[in-house]
This record gives structure tokens, C-alpha cells and sequence, in this order.
């Protein structure tokens, strides 16, 4: 009797255990490779994640064959009795995106999407379903289409072994896709509004308590893509006067001033960094005398350099300053003195080559600018 209570006890506590057992790691089925990409466009991050069937000798019997069938068939698994190519192997191969994109022209919202093609012979239909947690495309439902695009093959010189999935043609906005196995590539176009993401972001992210580098990240960014300077104006005033979080300095000021400048109100930028130079460090106050001479105002840049070396006089950084200002107004000979001066008092053999390399422009009378 006590035996048969411990085997009873025995098999209950097995069978419980196995209810908690992990299930073992394995490789993939049948040898395919598991892999995912990833890219970002902007802000708006693109993930594939897929399963990467080989080649394996079947070059020529890939494409209109049951490895990679045309169209729709009946694959006799699942519900599914038209099912394009699962564009891939195993499970869905998935696409997510962060944000809304244009595919090929046509507009998707942000999701994660289970990815089929409706291979041809020189054109195929891509397919994005809400489904995206299936067996390949045994259970594929048309009605769960949220997206297809039809886009052109294109053969490939070289056979790739192992399908992959990358990102080509990129540019700030857009990035074309493609899935290269054996010899053919199907390319898409993903396109997305990266500028009215980024606004959009920064908006959402400021309805809630963050610190004045913040904005100043947010109205750069309005400034570099020449957009949304109100709002950019705007930011910067809450930087600078928010209570509690806004903090009146030379960073806040100066990037306040260079929002006005970029709307072309000169007067208002100049009395907003008169409030601000005196906040500024040594270095702050050259890098801005070097932002104005890269806007090409010699006479104001020359204004910011004196009164760095009125307050700093005889150090490397005012020497260089007051060399770039008399250069920038064409007085070679004392740009000349003051380059000399800072060439031993540079302070890495980086600034002393750079030094040195223009002292050689200003005795061939070339602006160092």
C-alpha cells in the first residue's frame, strides 16, 4: 500500500514538473536559418524577421516550382485553399513598423504585419496581412489584408544561397527593401514623412515635465531642416521662462537667438545674444563669432572675438578668434600676429597642424574662413 501511495505521489509530481519544463533549444526546421533586420528611417524603426531557406543545389527549380509556387494554391494544410508564398520558410515571416509608411506609394499604418507574395514571372503582388502569428501561409485569409502592392522582379547575375532580406537605396526619407534568393530580387519602396514624425514626437514628448536640453535638441532640429520655427520659437521661450524647469543661460539664449535668425528677425537675434554673451564660456563665445562668420557677418563676428579677448586676452582659443576675424576682413597681415601667437600655446598636435596650416593660407593671403 505505501509502495502504490509513492508511484501515485511519483507520476502526480512528473506530471506536474513537466508542466514547468522549458521546452529543449533546437535549430530551426528542416536547416533553415533564422534571422531578422532591422533599420531605422528617421524615427521610424523598420524590423523583418523571417526564416532563411537555402538553395541547395535547386538552382532553376526554385521559382514556379512547390519550393516557390506561383500565384495561390491549395497547399492541402490548414484553412487556407488559395495561399500565396510564405516569403520565406517556417513560421510567418513578419514586417513591423513604428510609424505609418507609404509602400510603393500606397499608405500603411504603423503594426506588425504577417509578409506573403503572390509570386509571377516578372511581376509579384506583395501582401501584408494583420495576421502575423501564423504557420507559414497555410491559414492565409484575404480578408485579413491590410495592404498589396504589386512591384516588379528584377534577375540577379549571381545566385544568393541563402534568402535574405536588406535595405538599399536609402536616403533621409526612404529605403527600399529587398528579398534576394537564387537568382531574382523583389525590391519595395518603404517611404515616410521623417520630418512630421520627428515634430509630431518632439510634441508629444513635451506634454510632459523635461529639461530646457531637450527643447534645445527639438529647435535645432527645427532650425537644421528649416520647419516649424514658430513652434521651434516657442519651445525655446518655454526653455528659457518655464517654471520651475526653464533655465535662463547661455545655451538656451543663444539657441533662441539663432531660431530668430533662421526667420530672418536679424534685430531681435542680436539683442537676444547681447543678454547671452556675457553667460558664455571662453568657448561658447568662439563657436558663436564662428557660426557668424560661416553666416558671413565679418563685422559682427569681429564685435564677439574683441570682447573674448578683452575678457580672456593672450590664451590659444582668443588668439585663434581674433586671427579668424581679422582674416575674415581681409587684414591678413594682423589675422598673421595673432595665429602666431596661438602656435605655441596650442594645446594638442591637432590644434598646432590646424594652426599651422593656416598661418601657411594667410602668408599666401587666403582667407582661413
Amino acid at each position: 500500500m505505501k509502495a502504490t501511495i509513492h508511484t501515485v505521489f511519483f507520476l502526480l509530481f512528473g506530471i506536474s514538473c513537466l508542466g514547468q519544463i522549458m521546452p529543449l533549444t533546437t535549430e530551426p526546421d528542416g536547416g533553415n536559418k533564422k534571422a531578422s533586420v532591422s533599420e531605422q528611417i528617421g524615427i521610424l524603426k523598420i524590423e523583418i524577421t523571417y526564416s532563411r531557406p537555402g538553395v541547395r543545389g535547386r538552382e532553376g527549380k526554385i521559382y514556379n516550382t512547390p519550393v516557390a509556387h506561383y500565384g495561390f494554391v491549395d497547399l492541402g494544410h490548414g484553412t487556407s485553399t488559395a495561399a500565396p508564398w510564405r516569403a520565406g520558410a517556417n513560421e510567418n515571416t513578419t514586417i513591423s513598423f513604428s510609424h505609418p509608411v507609404s509602400i510603393e506609394g500606397k499608405d500603411l499604418s504603423a503594426g506588425k504585419y504577417g509578409f506573403f507574395i503572390s509570386l509571377g514571372e516578372n511581376e509579384s503582388t506583395l501582401i501584408f496581412s494583420k495576421v502575423s502569428n501564423s504557420w507559414g501561409s497555410f491559414y492565409y485569409d484575404p480578408t485579413d489584408d491590410a495592404l498589396r502592392v504589386q512591384v516588379k522582379n528584377k534577375s540577379l547575375d549571381k545566385s544568393v544561397e541563402w534568402l535574405k532580406y536588406e535595405f538599399i537605396d536609402q536616403t533621409d526619407s526612404s529605403a527600399t527593401i529587398a528579398m534576394s534568393w537564387e537568382k531574382r530580387m523583389i525590391p519595395f519602396k518603404v517611404e515616410a514623412d521623417t520630418k512630421t514624425l520627428q515634430i509630431a514626437s518632439f510634441r508629444s514628448e513635451f506634454k510632459t515635465t523635461r529639461p530646457y536640453y531637450d527643447y534645445i535638441q527639438a529647435a535645432n532640429y527645427c532650425i537644421r531642416n528649416n520647419i516649424e520655427l514658430e513652434q521651434a520659437l516657442a519651445w525655446m521661450d518655454r526653455a528659457i521662462y518655464f517654471r520651475i524647469m526653464g533655465e535662463k543661460n547661455f545655451r538656451t539664449l543663444s539657441t533662441k537667438a539663432a531660431v530668430l535668425m533662421k526667420m530672418n528677425r536679424l534685430d531681435e537675434a542680436k539683442k537676444v545674444m547681447e543678454e547671452a554673451l556675457p553667460m558664455g564660456t571662453m568657448l561658447d563665445v568662439h563657436f558663436y563669432g564662428r557660426q557668424l562668420l560661416g553666416m558671413k557677418e565679418a563685422d559682427e563676428a569681429m564685435k564677439v572675438y574683441q570682447m573674448n579677448y578683452k575678457k580672456y586676452p593672450k590664451q590659444f582659443t582668443t588668439n585663434v578668434g581674433m586671427g579668424r576675424a581679422y582674416s575674415a576682413k581681409g587684414d591678413y597681415k594682423k589675422a598673421l600676429t595673432y595665429m602666431k601667437a596661438a602656435l605655441p600655446q596650442a594645446p594638442d598636435d591637432g590644434n598646432k597642424t590646424n594652426v599651422e596650416t593656416m598661418i601657411k593660407k594667410l602668408e599666401e593671403n587666403q582667407d582661413v574662413n
